[in-house]
């Protein structure tokens, strides 16, 4: 999956690449910004795609490319799927932090919500930014950066808890709740728990109201947790 490029000299270009068994990926894409070239258009970010490269001395270079699916043309007639589908991207590319180690789980969460934001849940149709606050609970997760929204984080104790506190992990009891804590509504901290597991039936009659908390939540936990947050999540329009 094809996460960003860079521009290299006139013609080339560095991709960016999220891989199903050698985690994140650089290399070169010779003359890719001609006109005239071949594969140009494959390796723009969204696409999906089986490609072979040529080992070089500090980055590797592209020699071959099959476009397998390209998000993006869908994406492009959406402004909202848009900015929730470069969110995943640049989520993706920050969790994954060593180039060529293994990150099976975060590729499959990748595609799977890129996916999902295209075509929909099984269970139906939601909110592209509901898609998109379950793809960086359960990436954050995968990452060790896993919330917690029934017990406390600090202690453990057993919930309900009425707090929530992004530095602490989660969920807070009243003894270990730090100031200015947020009190989510009983139902916010159910959605969530729905979307950490993936349980899209849970999320189908859920307010707005509920889904405006929980997506506060959410961007707060990430943003605290991921060095120098998200830049993209700022164009991101939330439920109204």
């Amino acid at each position: 999956m094809v996460l960003r490029t860079h521009k290299l000299g006139e013609a080339d270009r560095i991709i960016t690449m999220l891989t199903r068994a050698h985690g994140k990926v650089r290399a070169v894409a010779r003359g890719v910004r001609r006109t005239s070239s071949k594969f140009g258009a494959r390796l723009e970010p969204f696409s999906h795609v089986d490609l072979q490269l040529a080992t070089g001395r500090s980055l590797d270079y592209v020699n071959q490319v099959e476009s397998i699916h390209h998000y993006g043309a869908s994406l492009a007639a959406d402004y909202p799927a848009w900015t929730v589908g470069e969110a995943m991207l640049e989520t993706a590319d920050k969790l994954v932090f060593e180039e060529k180690q293994p990150a099976l789980q975060q590729y499959r969460l990748l595609v799977g919500a890129l996916a999902t934001l295209e075509r929909g849940t099984s269970d139906g149709p939601r909110p592209v930014s509901m898609v998109l606050d379950s793809y960086l609970l359960r990436s954050m997760s995968v990452a060790g950066y896993a919330p917690t929204f029934t017990e406390c984080a600090s202690c453990g104790a057993a919930g309900p808890h009425t707090a929530f506190s992004p530095a602490a992990g989660g969920v807070v009891c009243r003894f270990c709740r730090p100031p200015a804590s947020a009190h989510p509504q009983p139902e916010t901290l159910e959605l969530l728990t729905a979307l950490l597991v993936g349980d899209w039936p849970a999320t189908s009659a859920v307010e707005s109201r509920v889904q405006r908390e929980a997506s506060g939540l959410t961007t707060a936990f990430v943003n605290w947790h991921m060095e120098r947050g998200l830049r993209s999540i700022a164009l991101v329009e939330r439920q109204a």
